[in-house]
């Protein structure tokens, strides 16, 4: 089988890369022709457009950064013939992978959904944990090369099932990162070594995976979390459509989808996340520093 990987970003790059790297044979496509050298240096193939990909590979991946570039590459797949399997890793609704798994099997396609969660330092590790929803033989069938890119596996249920645990796990970590904010900010202004605080709330009841990961981000100043303040507001959208569709209200969801609308306005679309803490820290003119923290997750 030969595996066929488009989105090779923050996310998809670290993916793709596993796959090579535990043997698999891969080709690999992006728009940027630049992040296709190290997995080429690696050993997979590359090729320039998602049609030529299609010609040559059984299964293929996607990791891409909305519901309309993914349909515009399956309609690329498609237009080529594609009749293989389409494992999409990208973080979409519900109603959007049900959309395009049907417009997928209309052609001969047959489809898993597989978004990751948490972070891009676990993906260049091979620990990221997968999410997937779809039918148990397609998991089966390409089990060994999912396990090869993440950690644990968990199978959720029929397509559609992915994306609901996607977003809810998204929208914890948004809620998350704006408490540690307000949290690591309580502590610099009651007088404590930042430090020393971080590493007693990392031991406590109230730590989180946000708190030890993207609290030290806060923490360096770096905010690098390779994750745009435009992908979080899009999964506190997914959120929003889910809450209303359920029928449950989500206020707190709710006050981070508006708290992340104020951190675009400050700050950009394509500013990182985690500088959403900043917004508190500008509004205090008191910086959350400490020594000794990365500026990256390794």
């Amino acid at each position: 089988m030969r595996y066929g990987y488009i989105g090779l970003g923050n996310l998809g790059g670290h993916l793709a890369a596993s796959l090579t790297i535990k043997g698999f044979a891969v080709t690999v496509c992006d728009r940027d022709r630049a992040r296709g050298e190290r997995h080429v240096e690696l050993g997979a193939v590359w090729v320039d457009t998602p049609a030529e990909l299609a010609r040559t590979c059984t299964a293929v991946f996607t990791c891409l950064p909305s519901p309309a570039v993914s349909e515009a590459v399956l309609r690329e797949l498609i237009g080529a013939g594609f009749t293989g399997d389409w494992i999409e890793m990208s973080t979409l609704g519900r109603e959007d992978i049900a959309r395009l798994a049907a417009l997928a099997q209309s052609h001969g396609i047959r489809v898993l959904e597989c978004p990751v969660t948490g972070g891009v330092h676990l993906a260049a590790r091979g620990e990221i944990t997968l999410l997937a929803g779809g039918d148990a033989g397609l998991l089966d069938r390409h089990r060994p090369a999912l396990e090869a890119m993440g950690g644990r596996l968990f199978h959720m249920g029929p397509l559609g099932s992915a994306a609901v645990i996607k977003v809810i796990t998204n929208m914890l970590a948004f809620i998350h990162l704006i408490a540690d904010g307000e949290a690591l900010m309580l502590a610099k202004r009651g007088g404590l070594d930042l430090a020393q605080a971080w590493k007693a709330i990392a031991a406590s009841s109230g730590t989180s995976f946000v708190h030890e990961t993207e609290g030290q981000l806060i923490l360096n100043g770096s905010y690098d979390i390779a994750f745009t303040m435009d992908l979080a507001l899009k999964d506190l959208g997914f959120a929003m459509k889910f809450g209303e569709e359920f029928g449950v209200p989500l206020d707190l969801a709710t006050l981070a989808r508006d708290t992340f609308l104020k951190g675009k306005e400050a700050f950009g679309g394509n500013a990182q996340s985690t500088m959403i803490v900043k917004l508190l820290e500008d509004a205090l003119a008191t910086d959350l520093r400490a020594p000794g923290f990365p500026a990256r997750l390794e």
